[in-house]
């Protein structure tokens, strides 16, 4: 389900209202935990966080000139779901935060390669999303990235 939206404000306020304010709290978790140069805004449907062609300017290769994405979130028909590109190329990233996870939240983890799905508001493992915010700069996400690309 993707939401057309001009800013991530525009974003939150076109969500469910029983949403929004979990929503805004999963999205200032990653942000202010972030490594620098990661670039917030909304494409793809969703809010997101990606490296800018100022700093990776070869951008994202299906989508030539545009920004290479790293994270995203979006509110789905029956969960939030938070995209990290990251887990899903590096497999040692992943396995911590599945190994983590259930010392985080009392629920099943429910995920798919890259989506994390949080159908519960009142379950989402905050500290985990910060502390996995925390675990890929700009710098390695590129070299990931590329090496994967040639593969």
């Amino acid at each position: 389900m993707q939401i057309p939206a001009i800013s991530v404000e525009d974003y939150i306020s076109k969500i469910p209202e029983e949403r929004q304010e979990v929503f805004k709290k999963m999205f200032d978790t990653v942000t202010d935990n972030l490594p620098q140069g990661f670039k917030t805004g909304v494409s793809y449907g969703m809010v997101g966080w990606d490296v800018p062609l100022e700093t990776y300017p070869s951008g994202y290769h299906c989508t030539p000139g545009s920004a290479l994405p790293f994270m995203g979130m979006a509110s789905q028909k029956n969960f939030i779901a938070l995209y990290h590109m990251g887990m899903y190329a590096k497999p040692e990233l992943l396995d911590l935060f599945v190994a983590e996870f259930p010392k985080h939240s009392k629920r099943k983890l429910d995920m798919g390669k890259s989506c994390i799905r949080f159908k519960k508001m009142d379950d989402i493992p905050f500290e985990l999303i910060a502390e996995l915010s925390k675990k890929m700069t700009v710098d390695e996400w590129i070299n990931i990235y590329e090496n994967n690309l040639k593969k």
